[in-house]
C-alpha cells in the first residue's frame, strides 16, 4: 500500500517561526520605515541609487531581524563573550592599522571595510547584561566597578578614533544596563550634577572658552567648536554654524503642514548639508512640517515604550537588561539626531533610525529589533 505525504506549503514552513512575534512592536517598525522612505525619496531621487540603496538596507535589516528572532535569549547570552571580544579585537586593530578619512581612523579592511564600532552599540549591552546575569542576587561594589571598566574599553577606544556620535550612543546603551541592574543612586547622583554644574559653567563663561586659542584639553578641536558653534551658530554662520542654521530654517520655515512632498527649497536648492544622511530630519520636517514631525517622534515613543514593555516582561535577567538597553539605543539615536538638527545638540555623527541613508546602522537596528523579538518569543512561548 503507497502512503502519500503532503508537501507542507511555504507559509506552514514560515508560520512557526513567527509565532510570539510582537507585531505592535513591528508596526511602529513599518510605519517608521514608511516615513523614511518618503524622505529618503523627495531628499535622495536625485543623489545617485541612495533611494534604492536604501530599501534594500531595510530589506537586509528585516531579514537580520527575522533570523536573529528565531535565537531564544540563552543563546544569545552565550554569544555575548565572543562577540564583545572580537569588538574590542577589531577596535584594537583599527587603532594600529585602521583606514583614515577626513582625520578620523574608524575603519578596517577585512576584504570588505567596515566600521568596528557600530559592532559594539549591541556587543557592549550583551556583555553587560551576560555579567549581571552571573551575578543576579549578589551584585557587589566590585561587580559594578568591573562593568564600568568593560564599557569604558569600548568607548574610549571609540572616541580615540575620533568618533563622539558613536561613543555616546554605546555609553547611553551600557549605563542603561548598569542603572536598570540597581546601580545605587549615590552613585547616579553626584555625576549628573557635576555635569549639570559644567554645562552651566560653560554656558556662563562661554565667549572667554570659546575664544580662539584657547585649549580644553579633554575634547580634541573640532569637537570645541562644535560645542561652541551650538551656543552660537551665527559666530561662523558660512562656515561652522551652517549645518546648524540651515537645519534650524529649513525646521521652522515647514511651518504646521510642510511645505508639500518634493517641495522643499532648503532641501532640493541643496543648502541643507547631508540631507540624505545626518540631516534628514530637516529635510523632512519642511516638507511635512510639523504635523509630519509629530508623527515621526510618536512613532519612536511607541517604539520606545514598546521595548521597554518587552523589557519588563523579559524571562530572566538578562533579557530584561538587554531589552532595556536596546530601547535606550533607539532613544538616543532619535533624541541627538534631532537634537543636533535642531539645535539643542552639537552636531556628532549619529543617523535617524529608519530615516536616515546609512547601511551598516541599519544593520545595527536590525539586530536591536531581532533580539528584542527573540525576547519577547521567549516569555509568549513561555505562556502558551
Amino acid at each position: 500500500m503507497a502512503v502519500v505525504f503532503d508537501k507542507p506549503s511555504l507559509w506552514q514552513r514560515v508560520a512557526p517561526m513567527l509565532r510570539g512575534f510582537d507585531w505592535l512592536l513591528l508596526a511602529a517598525v513599518v510605519v517608521l520605515a514608511g516615513l523614511g522612505l518618503l524622505a529618503m525619496y523627495s531628499s535622495g531621487f536625485d543623489h545617485g541609487t541612495r533611494f534604492v540603496d536604501h530599501g534594500r538596507n531595510m530589506l537586509i535589516a528585516a531579514g537580520i531581524m527575522f533570523v536573529v528572532a528565531q535565537v531564544p535569549p540563552r543563546q544569545l547570552m552565550q554569544l555575548a563573550v565572543p562577540v564583545y571580544a572580537l569588538g574590542v579585537a577589531l577596535l584594537v586593530a583599527v587603532a594600529l592599522f585602521g583606514i583614515s578619512k577626513k582625520g578620523a581612523q574608524r575603519w578596517i579592511n577585512l576584504g570588505v571595510v567596515i566600521q568596528p564600532s557600530e559592532l559594539l552599540k549591541i556587543a557592549t549591552p550583551l556583555m553587560l547584561a551576560w555579567w549581571f546575569h552571573r551575578r543576579e542576587g549578589q551584585t557587589r561594589p566590585l561587580d559594578f566597578a568591573v562593568a564600568f571598566a568593560l564599557l569604558a574599553v569600548p568607548v574610549g577606544l571609540i572616541v580615540k578614533q575620533p568618533d563622539l556620535g558613536t561613543a555616546m550612543l554605546v555609553l547611553a546603551a551600557g549605563l542603561a544596563v548598569i542603572f536598570f541592574a540597581g546601580l545605587p543612586w549615590k552613585l547616579v547622583l553626584p555625576p549628573v550634577l557635576i555635569a549639570a554644574v559644567g554645562v552651566a559653567l560653560i554656558l556662563a563663561f562661554e565667549p572667554e572658552l570659546c575664544a580662539d586659542g584657547m585649549d580644553w584639553v579633554v575634547l580634541h578641536e573640532y569637537q570645541r567648536q562644535r560645542v561652541c558653534t551650538l551656543l552660537d551658530p551665527t559666530r561662523d554662520p558660512l562656515g561652522k554654524g551652517f549645518h546648524i542654521l540651515q537645519g534650524m530654517i529649513a525646521i521652522g520655515s515647514g511651518g504646521l503642514w510642510g511645505k508639500g512632498f518634493m517641495q522643499g527649497t532648503q532641501t532640493h536648492l541643496e543648502f541643507i548639508p547631508e540631507r540624505t544622511t545626518d540631516f534628514i530630519f530637516a529635510a523632512y520636517s519642511e516638507e511635512f512640517g510639523l504635523v509630519g514631525n509629530l508623527a515621526v517622534i510618536a512613532g519612536f515613543i511607541f517604539l520606545i515604550a514598546r521595548s521597554l514593555m518587552i523589557a519588563a516582561d523579559g524571562p530572566t535577567l538578562f533579557a530584561r537588561l538587554l531589552a532595556a538597553s536596546l530601547a535606550t539605543i533607539f532613544f538616543a539615536y532619535a533624541f541627538v539626531n534631532m537634537g543636533m538638527v535642531s539645535g539643542i545638540l552639537p552636531v556628532v555623527g549619529v543617523p535617524l533610525p529608519f530615516i536616515s541613508y546609512g547601511g551598516t546602522a541599519m544593520v545595527t537596528l536590525g539586530l536591536a529589533l531581532g533580539m528584542l523579538m527573540s525576547i519577547a518569543k521567549a516569555r509568549r512561548l513561555m505562556q502558551s
